[in-house]
């Protein structure tokens, strides 16, 4: 494999994986487990890089991670989600401990993040991976979020378009994607992920 390959930009051979396999494995639950005591949740928002960061700097928020879900294809690289036949949608996995923050805080700092009445676009970024979407992991999030989204309906003129469904199984993206800003971003000026942090957020560093 060439370096470009091992960063995710190759193209895999279609025979690596069957069709059939591939569709039933991606189209599963998220089986992963959130540390004792911690919750999951999970978000598409457009480019995962800054709605990560976003959610880095809320207090009781204990990890996050940038990666694919929602899609068809099994173990997807980032070369096969921009391709736009995967289905994917490029999503941020928090874990939170619910005694120190709330889904709901979570439900809220997903809007202000982004559009969600734009369809498959943030911006300048378009195509399905970047779609709005909340995966719900339990009965009660799923409830949070439809009223959330209801209420926020009531602000915006504009038909919310956001998604929501179970949370499928979640594929982590290459490392580089990973708390990207935080590191420096496209042009190496770090962002503070400091807990309560408000300094704007450059997209893409």
């Amino acid at each position: 494999m060439n370096w470009l390959g091992k960063l995710g930009f190759g193209f895999r051979n279609p025979s690596e994986t069957s069709p059939k396999q591939s569709s039933s494995i991606a189209q599963g639950p998220d089986d992963d487990l959130p540390a004792p005591d911690q919750q999951f949740a999970q978000f598409g928002a457009g480019c995962f890089w800054g709605v990560e960061l976003s959610f880095q700097r809320v207090p009781g928020l204990t990890k996050t991670e940038v990666g694919y879900s929602q899609g068809f294809l099994h173990n997807p690289t980032y070369s096969d989600v921009c391709s736009g036949t995967t289905n994917h949608s490029e999503v941020v996995r928090v874990q939170y401990d619910p005694k120190e923050c709330s889904y709901e805080t979570l439900l809220d700092v997903f809007w202000a993040r982004h559009d969600p009445t734009t369809l498959n676009r943030q911006g300048n970024d378009v195509g399905t991976q970047y779609r709005s979407g909340i995966y719900f992991y339990t009965p009660e999030q799923e409830k949070a979020a439809l009223e959330s989204r209801d209420r926020r309906q009531k602000l915006v003129n504009r038909e919310i378009v956001t998604e929501i469904l179970p949370a499928k199984k979640f594929y982590r993206a290459e490392e580089y994607h990973q708390q990207y800003l935080e590191k420096g971003g496209r042009f190496g000026f770090k962002q503070s992920a400091e807990k309560g942090c408000n300094d704007p957020i450059r997209c893409y560093g």
